[in-house]
């Protein structure tokens, strides 16, 4: 297993009170040994003035999903924290207001310092919406 720390979806779904991750309405769908799905609607916050999914969404849903991630590989959180250091996202096909998508993590690579993740997002019918690279960097806290 990928994770230092097991996920724990209740837990993790109460450290997104009060964030980003809670205004977009994104909730914890699942996870496996290197995987983590997490689910975001398609409504009010997350549509551009087309009423389709603003891909700024898509990169934040992305981000906050690898940023989740990086955390379950860390070892010591008072000591090392994640951080987003590059980010590039190709949206690939619009999904209209009132549905939802699933983002999927999977990893690239997963070093001591660096931590490269794919992300993908499907809308209800399976359809890639949005592919992602994330690159995180493991910082000392101050």
């Amino acid at each position: 297993m990928l994770w230092q720390h097991a996920p724990d979806i209740e837990h993790l779904q109460q450290t997104m009170q009060g964030t980003l991750l809670e205004h977009l309405g994104l909730t914890i769908e699942g996870f496996g040994d290197d995987w983590i799905s997490v689910r975001m609607p398609v409504d009010q916050r997350t549509i551009q003035p087309y009423g389709i999914l603003h891909g700024g969404a898509s990169v934040a849903l992305a981000e906050s999903l690898g940023s989740l991630a990086s955390a379950l590989c860390i070892e010591d959180h008072s000591t090392y924290a994640p951080v987003g250091v590059e980010i590039n996202a190709n949206h690939l096909r619009p999904v209209p207001d009132g549905q939802f998508v699933i983002g999927t993590l999977s990893p690239i690579r997963i070093g001591r310092r660096m931590h490269v993740w794919n992300i993908e997002i499907r809308d209800p019918e399976d359809k890639l919406v949005c592919i992602s690279r994330l690159t995180i960097m493991i910082i000392e806290r101050d």
